[in-house]
């Protein structure tokens, strides 16, 4: 027991003691300016700092002091912390860097990062360090002249509008700096000072490109009004600034993801230099990273920007916060509605209606009348003529109007009933080729989605590969690795290139068979809209009551019996058999008591002597004669006795067909059956991807962010982080496609209904839903 007590006393006098001897080191903060959106970096940088002193001393800030961009109050916001309290300071921003460089003595430690670019400073190639006493600086290898270049090679600009913050021609020679640059180039540039609401929409010109050189400090509102600007002229953009900008919106930036953390870490590691007895003057200044271009997908298809597969192995290409979607972009209703009123193989099978609406119209007239009107010339000759007695004259002309009227016959009522069910026959036959033409749009229109996610996700992926090379030379270069690990990271990169590469022909191939469905030209290019479950067009989808009768083994077989009876009533297949069974059928009633009805016919002549002349065209004195004009009317009753057997032959081919069309409906039942079946269980199978994807999707993410970390510090070989990287790549692309593998699934489950709810009104989908929960509940 003493002895415990002796060790809990000595441990607290050693923590008294350390406490006793923890020194307060207080820091001042100069900016330029301060705002609401830089807080967070504040906070950051603050958390880095007292992070890294660790337990060397404990850290005050004092809140940071801003010069609002002017020279003199900057000179005298130093002199006052100067003689304050605070032991070190931080000074930011172009003005405060001016300032620092022209005060020249340095009573307290100062740590200067003045944002100014490196095309500003020329310093020896062998200084590292200020070598002034008391002051540090710290130089990014930022440099407008590298920007430019680089924005040149993927964008030869003729014009580039060049956007800084107002206060900067004044505090640098910047139009000197471009006017040097730009000297031996075939392109101009224009000065444009940033506004501070970012609306530049009066100030562009004529430029066709434009550099945002400033802007760091802009607010969120204002950032986005300069982008949307930009965006809708259709000017590509470079930011100097941060690859934070690029996914705001901007086109492209040389600027790597790191910088802000690699400036922080450099700060903090300088403050606990310092507060460790180092003087600033000894410390490095140059912050080295290496730049690494980046460009927005989605800003690119805005502006319609060239993107070239050459691109693809120096470009970071990043998704952004913008999600453009192109003003023309389907949706899977635009797609329905564009099948249904344009597909060329529709307008073929209406071409079909149509025509057996001519049948039907064919088969109708024969119950109208048959007039005939001819005349006739006639040349006797006249020897005969001359002892005619006036009854053959050598020249005579002669008219006839004939009348045939069809009263009844059992054939031709036959083939109008025939005819008119083979009509609706072929309109069925067109409902069901529409069906399956929303189907076929349907599914062209997800495996399109499927597509450009799987291109979406492989972009990304080339990304992690780009970080894991990085990392691989990191390590190489600290002898940590092998040059083996950066050379397996550069062939992984040419192969998840070729990749990317097939992606976006494969998505190329799929917009080839929208447009061919719809009957676009096969090139135009197009764009879809994303499809969310429960959202959007598919709001009213219910998914949440279809996965609890799904998932409850009790309501499963009750749903799949209403939709099985909804399909047979509504399969325009079993419709089309109907038609052709009654068909057939009043054609076996045609050859077996049919045969036996009289055919009743009504015919007339009428009959005109129009001329006479030559020999024999007087009558002898005491001769009748006809009169003028003639006719005579007849009634026909035939009945068929036996006619080579025809009737016995076709009533026992039309038993046949009509045999083999039970057989088909028979078939096609089944058929329903098994698809309704198959495709609720396809459904059951696509809702639980949905939740397991999900979940290993976010696993997968973790796990390679962990490996990431572990490769860099030599704890885990490189298989372990390719195999890492390999699992988030089908992970990520497992619960991408699992939504739309589901909406796949229903589409298929419509069709196989033969109701599709994206083509019905809210009224019908409604007693739709209705029949089925009173369906379901009857059967519990």
């Amino acid at each position: 027991m003493k002895k415990r007590l002796l060790v809990v006393l000595l441990l607290v006098g050693v923590s008294i003691s350390f406490a006793q001897n923890t020194k307060t080191v207080t820091i001042g903060i100069l900016a330029d300016e301060t705002s609401v959106e830089n807080a967070p970096l504040l906070e950051k940088l603050q958390n880095e700092i007292t992070a890294v002193v660790g337990q060397d001393a404990k850290v005050v800030f004092k809140d940071p002091i801003e010069n609002g961009f002017d020279l003199d109050t900057a000179k005298s916001n130093y002199l006052a912390m100067e003689a304050s309290d605070v032991d070190i300071i931080l000074a930011f921003g172009v003005i405060n860097n001016i300032a620092l460089y022209q005060q020249k003595v340095y009573a307290k430690p100062v740590i200067v990062f003045g944002s100014v670019n490196s095309d500003f400073i020329d310093l020896p190639k062998d200084q590292k360090t200020s070598g002034i006493n008391n002051i540090a600086y710290i130089i990014a290898p930022l440099s407008y002249a590298k920007d430019l270049d680089a924005f040149n090679s993927i964008y030869e600009y003729k014009k580039v509008g060049i956007l800084v913050d107002d206060y900067l021609p004044e505090a640098l020679p910047i139009k000197e700096l471009f006017d040097t640059y730009f000297a031996d180039k075939d392109a101009a540039y224009t000065l444009i000072n940033l506004p501070e609401d970012g609306n530049v929409s009066d100030l562009l010109g004529d430029v066709d490109a434009v550099y945002l050189a400033g802007g760091f400090d802009l607010s969120e509102v204002a950032f986005r009004n300069l982008v949307s600007t930009i965006n809708e002229n259709q000017l590509p953009s470079f930011s100097a600034n941060r690859k934070r900008d690029v996914e705001k919106g901007i086109l492209a930036t040389n600027q790597p993801e790191t910088t802000i953390d690699q400036l922080f870490r450099r700060i903090a590691l300088d403050v606990e230099s310092i507060v460790n007895g180092t003087n600033p003057s000894e410390l490095p200044m140059l912050l080295e990273y290496k730049n690494r271009l980046s460009l927005n997908f989605n800003t690119a298809k805005e502006i319609k920007f060239p993107l070239r597969y050459s691109m693809l192995g120096t470009v970071d290409i990043v998704g952004g916060e913008n999600n453009y979607i192109a003003e023309d972009a389907y949706s899977l209703l635009d797609i329905m509605n564009g099948v249904i009123g344009r597909n060329l193989g529709l307008e073929a099978e209406r071409k079909n209606i149509d025509l057996s609406t001519q049948d039907v119209k064919t088969a109708k007239s024969n119950f109208l009348p048959d007039v005939s009107a001819s005349t006739t010339a006639a040349y006797v000759d006249p020897r005969v003529a001359e002892i005619s007695g006036g009854a053959s004259p050598e020249f005579s002309t002669s008219g006839t109007v004939g009348l045939q009227q069809l009263i009844y016959s059992e054939g031709a009522a036959a083939g109008i009933t025939i005819q008119d069910n083979l009509q609706k026959a072929q309109q069925e036959t067109y409902n069901a080729a529409e069906l399956d033409a929303i189907l076929n749009g349907s599914v062209a229109y997800f495996n399109a989605l499927i597509l450009k996610t799987n291109a979406q996700i492989q972009a990304q992926n080339l990304g992690v590969t780009k970080e894991n090379l990085q990392i691989s030379e990191q390590n190489f270069e600290a002898g940590a690795s092998g040059k083996s690990d950066v050379l397996r990271f550069r062939s992984q990169m040419a192969q998840n290139m070729q990749t990317l590469i097939e992606a976006g022909n494969q998505l190329s191939q799929a917009y080839y068979t929208i447009n061919q469905l719809m009957n676009n030209p096969i090139a135009m290019e197009i764009d879809i809209k994303d499809a969310v479950i429960s959202e959007g067009l598919f709001s009213n989808y219910r998914y949440q009551d279809f996965l609890e009768i799904l998932d409850n083994p009790k309501l499963r077989p009750n749903l799949v019996e209403f939709l099985i009876q909804e399909a047979k009533k509504n399969a325009p297949e079993l419709k089309n058999l109907g038609y052709n069974l009654d068909a057939v059928q009043r054609t076996y009633r045609l050859n077996a008591s049919g045969r036996f009805v009289p055919t009743l016919a009504l015919q007339g002549n009428y009959n005109l002597a129009i001329s006479q002349s030559g020999k024999g065209s007087t009558v002898a004195q005491g001769v009748p004669v006809a009169p003028d004009g003639t006719y005579n009317l007849g009634l026909n009753l035939s009945l068929p006795i036996f006619r080579q057997n025809q009737q016995n032959i076709n009533r026992q081919t039309a038993k046949i067909q009509e045999d083999q069309l039970n057989i088909q409906k028979s078939n096609i039942d089944l058929n329903i059956e098994t698809n309704v079946n198959a495709l609720v269980l396809d459904l059951t199978n696509e809702i639980a991807n949905i939740q397991i994807s999900k979940i290993a999707e976010e696993a997968a993410k973790e796990s390679l962010d962990l490996t990431q970390i572990a490769y860099s510090e030599g704890a885990v070989p490189l298989i372990q982080l390719i195999d890492a990287q390999t699992n988030y790549l089908q992970s990520q692309l497992a619960s991408a496609t699992a939504n739309y593998n589901y909406l796949l699934a229903s589409m298929q489950l419509e069709r196989a209904i033969g109701y599709f709810f994206l083509m019905n009104s809210e009224e019908n989908n409604q007693d739709f839903i209705q029949r089925a929960r009173a369906f379901i509940l009857s059967r519990n």
